[in-house]
């Protein structure tokens, strides 16, 4: 795809604050954050959507998710557990598809979102 823009970031023609790369994925830091760690994880190459997706892209959707765990535990927002045994921290995924889904950038990608609450964006 010549004009998407993640496509771009992941060719290295745009600029972005790199936090993993691998083969096949990489993950920046969102530029408009809705908290305080806000990754988007992306598949170098170019998937429009998650409903585009079937089950021969199913090793690729399985480590874009489980890279939000690596990526949340290098920012600091991880789960971790007290003594008590009760949980805190933490980080939510989200993969938006569509317009209705509020999709913004037709490049299938997941947000990393995690941090002390309260977070300000609305994402």
């Amino acid at each position: 795809m010549t004009d998407c823009l993640f496509c771009k970031i992941a060719a290295k023609q745009i600029p972005s604050s790199i936090v993993y790369e691998d083969e096949e994925l990489l993950a920046f830091k969102d530029i408009h954050p809705a908290a305080p760690v806000h990754l988007l994880v992306i598949p170098k190459v170019h998937v429009a959507t998650l409903s585009e997706c079937n089950e021969t892209h199913g090793a690729l959707l399985g480590k874009l998710l489980a890279l939000a765990p690596k990526l949340a535990k290098e920012h600091g927002c991880e789960v971790t557990y007290g003594a008590d045994g009760k949980p805190a921290g933490g980080y939510k995924t989200l993969i938006n598809s569509g317009p209705d889904g509020g999709q913004e950038v037709y490049h299938l990608h997941l947000h990393m979102i995690g941090g002390p609450r309260p977070w300000t964006g609305q994402r």
